[in-house]
Order: C-alpha cells, then sequence, then structure tokens
C-alpha cells in the first residue's frame, strides 16, 4: 500500500492528521506506539480544534523529532533537528501558507469544514513527502536508524 492510499484508509478510520504523519512515520520504521498516537490527538484541528496551527505541520515537526529528539537520559538531540524543522516551516509557509492565507488550520479552512476532504489530505501527503525528503537529505535511515 502506498503513502497516499494508507493515508486514505487512516483518515477513514477517523485518524487526524497530526496522527496519521506519525502513524505513517511509524509505518516505515515498522513501529506500532498507540500512546504516541493518542498524544498527537491533542494537536488535531490546530491544537485541539482552536484553528490554530495545522496539525500536519505541527505533526511533521513531531515526527522529525522522533528521529532526531532526545529521547532517554542518556541521548543527545541531533543538531540538525531544529534545522530541519525550520526547513519544514519555511517549505510549509511557502507551499500552503501563502495559498490559504496562513499557516492555522483556520486560515487553511477558511472558516469552512467542507475544504477538509479537500485540501487537509493533499497537505498531509505534502507534509509526509517534505519530512521524508529532509530525513534523507540529513543523512537519517527512514527505516529507524541514523
Amino acid at each position: 500500500m502506498d503513502d497516499t492510499d494508507m493515508l486514505l484508509e487512516l483518515r477513514g478510520q477517523g485518524f487526524y492528521c497530526s496522527q496519521i504523519i506519525l502513524l505513517l512515520g511509524l509505518d516505515l520504521q515498522g513501529k506500532e506506539n498507540p500512546d504516541l498516537v493518542r498524544a498527537m490527538n491533542g494537536l488535531a484541528g490546530g491544537l485541539g480544534f482552536s484553528g490554530e496551527l495545522c496539525g500536519a505541520l505541527s505533526g511533521g515537526a513531531c515526527l522529525l523529532g522522533m528521529y532526531a529528539g532526545k529521547g532517554v537520559p542518556e541521548d543527545e538531540q541531533n543538531p540538525r533537528l531544529d534545522f530541519m524543522v525550520m526547513d519544514l516551516v519555511k517549505w510549509f509557509k511557502q507551499e500552503y501558507g501563502q495559498a490559504y492565507g496562513g499557516i492555522r488550520c483556520a486560515d487553511i479552512l477558511a472558516g469552512n469544514l467542507s475544504n477538509r476532504a479537500a485540501r487537509c489530505p493533499l497537505i498531509v501527503a505534502g507534509v509526509f513527502q517534505q519530512v521524508k525528503e529532509l530525513l534523507v537529505e540529513n543523512g537519517f535511515d527512514l527505516g529507524g536508524m541514523e
């Protein structure tokens, strides 16, 4: 199953943008982590459905952190993490922020929930692809090994 098919299947199962990004990333690594997926639900709808920062963007930053962040006391955060997140945000602003008047969920949906079906899957797919490209460019193995 390719990323788009999996994205649509996950969406049909009731997962939100931020959760789908992490589920796709976990799948790349052959992992499951229901607690992490549940935690990502707090980012849905622009931070708890408040319409703030797009869940696909915040989910993408979290996926970058899953690969490059500090997870246990002995870990060091990879110094490339912050640069990858900054690159993701810059790309997102150019790709979607300009088109929709901002990077907030409310801006992207323009106050019309029917825009969710047309816009959100494309944005999730775009963010996931960009995250994968950033990881590869920075020397990360998408299977989970640096």
